[in-house]
């Protein structure tokens, strides 16, 4: 995967008076299958997440509630992505460095992943990651 398969994902907005309403569909919005979900919250405004990367995960990441960036690298360039609506999200490849900062003050972000929480899927040192990025 490359950097420049990581894009925006437009979810349905439909539109009521009485309040709108977003969905997101196994393989219908998302490009895998939806195995985990998790949100992050209660980041102090400003504070930002750790950077990490996966081997094989997928991932999808929505803006609930409030702002944050989504930064992803792929070892040699990067791109900021601001998340701000909860009609869309950015979807991030295997083997893409991310890290997540900028937040809002009570910001939610919702994060589905194609695989189960695994600790050996996970690169948590950007010097080993452009390492086995460069090695194929």
């Amino acid at each position: 995967m490359a950097l420049a398969d990581a894009h925006i994902i437009n979810l349905p907005k439909i539109c009521d008076p009485r309040g709108n309403l977003s969905f997101i569909q196994n393989q219908t919005n998302v490009p895998f299958d939806i195995a985990r979900v998790y949100w992050i919250y209660d980041v102090p405004g400003g504070k930002n997440r750790d950077g990490h990367a996966f081997k094989t995960q997928h991932e999808l990441i929505v803006a609930l509630s409030g702002s944050f960036d989504v930064v992803l690298s792929n070892g040699k360039e990067t791109k900021r992505f601001h998340l701000s609506r909860s009609y869309y999200g950015i979807y991030v490849p295997p083997m893409t460095w991310r890290e997540i900062d900028n937040f809002s003050t009570n910001s939610v972000a919702l994060v589905l992943s194609s695989t189960l929480y695994d600790p050996a899927d996970y690169i948590h040192d950007f010097e080993q990651y452009k390492q086995m990025v460069n090695n194929g």
